[in-house]
């Protein structure tokens, strides 16, 4: 397995490069965006990877960041996204982004990537949520020492200040729909759980 590649960049191509290590040239396949920032021609490059071993094919695709690497992984092993797919997304969002349109339920942010529609959308959402959340817990821990908030992070709060005011209406007698028609009536910024759950009564009886 092959967690990076540091060598001398020897080719930029329409969706790989060629970067020699010791004498050997590997192929990695590669974003757009992320064959742009990677640097010149002759200059030494270190990409992180990922090694995908197939019955006909063996692959290995780069990416910038770890970050990046990670949100490749969390794609393929949502059932229908390939590889191809995956990459194409990345081109199109930052992985912060993404975390936060699937901790947040946007279909429509999710609608807009390269190859995704309405199924797959709420299958990436369905699949990876939870994931996301617990991949953001472990990424907390090693920051609580700077004082650092991402904003994933937050998304995930606010995400979970939303499930427990729904739940709480729910218990009122209101469905789930008309209670998020509440909210999107009202400006939700800064407001706890118990503001949501007041606010949201005050339009829900009207």
């Amino acid at each position: 397995m092959l967690a990076y590649i540091n060598g001398r960049l020897e080719m930029k191509m329409t969706g790989y490069v060629v970067i020699d290590v010791g004498g050997l040239g590997y192929k990695v396949f590669m974003t757009e965006t992320g064959i742009e920032k990677l640097g010149n021609i002759g200059e030494t490059v270190k990409v992180h990877t990922y090694y995908r071993v197939m019955e006909d094919d063996i692959s290995i695709f780069g990416f910038n960041t770890l970050e990046e690497l990670k949100m490749f992984e969390l794609l393929i092993s949502v059932s229908g996204i390939g590889a191809k797919t995956a990459i194409n997304m990345l081109s199109s969002c930052e992985p912060t982004d993404f975390a936060i349109a699937v901790i947040s339920e946007d279909v429509n942010t999710l609608k807009q990537l390269p190859g995704i529609g309405l199924k797959s959308a709420q299958r990436i959402i369905l699949e990876l949520k939870d994931k996301i959340k617990k991949e953001e817990q472990i990424e907390e821990l090693n920051k609580a020492s700077k004082g650092e908030k991402s904003k994933v992070k937050v998304a995930i709060e606010n995400n979970e200040k939303f499930d427990e005011a729904i739940a709480a209406l729910q218990v009122l007698g209101y469905n789930k729909r008309e209670i998020e028609k509440a909210f999107e009536k009202m400006d939700t910024k800064d407001l706890s759980t118990e503001d949501l759950i007041r606010k949201g009564l005050g339009i829900l009886g009207k």
